[in-house]
């Protein structure tokens, strides 16, 4: 009887908790469908929100219509699938390093993603391959971090010292690259990577989405894996999981999900570090969840850029948008671990 009641207990628990998961989700889904609609409507030429709707269905005036799905639906259909996939690349690095700072940005990839723009910028002297170059660069960079974090595995603390050594390393390469460079190809560098959706159209919203959705079609099968991860690499090996080349695939799309957003957009930092804790306090779940982490992401990126296309005098990078909430969030994440550490 004793353990038929433990049984049920761990049963009603996991359904709860799914069924407050599924909740939360369905919640931040709708806020971020309205938080579009918003965003869709602002703007030198307002639009309300019923014209809103209307335009997207095709049944508005042609100037609404041009306004809304030709000029701001693509920014913001990048907005959401931009910050679903930096949601999604944090939650994969926190849970692989079983740690709330281990994300894309702090682990030096994105800074990888941006040398490899930086280099193509000077070296072809336009921005003609500046997506490739900034993918190529992603992704060696986390080769290399996963390579020299091995050791008989890797682990997650190691993982993220081994990252913010390269981080501070390619910073410093950064910096000697744009100060080496002519007037007008630092000014773009610096333009670049300072991270926005300003400027990209229709065709940068098809390739961005369709490279994402590739990359979530694998994550479908290495998420129950990726739980399984959580367990310790003893647990998930006796369970079946193939604990290296699991994780190799893991960091490998998660490296992409970050990467081909610095290559359309430039670093956009700290989402993929906030979203995934947010999500998850939100949840209450007992670990990062990927779904609710990816619409938070999504959430978060379209209201940042949102407030900073409309609410200052001068339209701003969303990046600067996203330093500020990560600032924020460190600062409380900081004061939280101190006061457990006091207590």
């Amino acid at each position: 009887m004793r353990r038929y009641v433990v049984l049920r207990a761990g049963g009603a628990y996991s359904s709860r908790s799914l069924l407050r998961v599924a909740a939360v989700t369905a919640v931040l889904a709708a806020v971020t469908v309205l938080a579009a609609v918003v965003a869709l409507g602002l703007g030198e030429m307002r639009v309300s929100a019923v014209d809103v709707v209307r335009a997207l269905i095709g049944d508005a005036g042609t100037a609404v219509e041009t306004v809304v799905v030709q000029w701001r639906l693509p920014r913001v259909l990048l907005g959401v699938v931009f910050g679903a996939a930096l949601g999604l690349s944090g939650a994969i690095f926190q849970s692989l390093t079983r740690n709330p700072l281990g994300s894309p940005d702090v682990i030096g990839f994105d800074s990888g993603a941006y040398t490899g723009a930086v280099v193509s910028i000077i070296a072809v002297g336009g921005t003609a391959l500046v997506v490739p170059s900034a993918l190529a660069g992603g992704i060696a960079t986390a080769l290399a971090v996963y390579l020299l974090a091995y050791r008989r595995g890797v682990h997650g603390f190691r993982l993220i010292v081994v990252g913010i050594a390269v981080t501070a390393l390619l910073g410093s390469v950064n910096t000697y690259l744009i100060l080496k460079a002519s007037l007008w190809q630092a000014q773009m560098a610096a333009v670049w990577g300072a991270g926005s959706l300003n400027g990209l159209d229709w065709a940068d919203a098809r390739i961005g989405t369709a490279v994402v959705l590739a990359l979530v079609v694998p994550l479908l099968w290495l998420g129950r894996r990726l739980r399984m991860l959580e367990l310790g690499d003893d647990a998930a090996a006796a369970m079946g999981v193939a604990v290296e080349p699991v994780r190799l695939a893991l960091v490998v799309v998660g490296v992409s999900l970050s990467a081909v957003v610095t290559a359309l957009a430039g670093p956009i930092p700290f989402v993929a570090l906030v979203a995934p804790q947010l999500a998850r306090r939100l949840a209450r779940a007992p670990g990062v969840q990927l779904v609710p982490s990816a619409v938070m992401g999504a959430f978060l990126l379209l209201t940042c850029d949102m407030v900073a296309l409309n609410v200052p005098p001068i339209a701003l990078p969303v990046g600067l948008m996203t330093i500020i909430l990560g600032g924020a969030y460190l600062v409380w994440l900081l004061v939280a671990q101190s006061r457990k550490e006091l207590r």
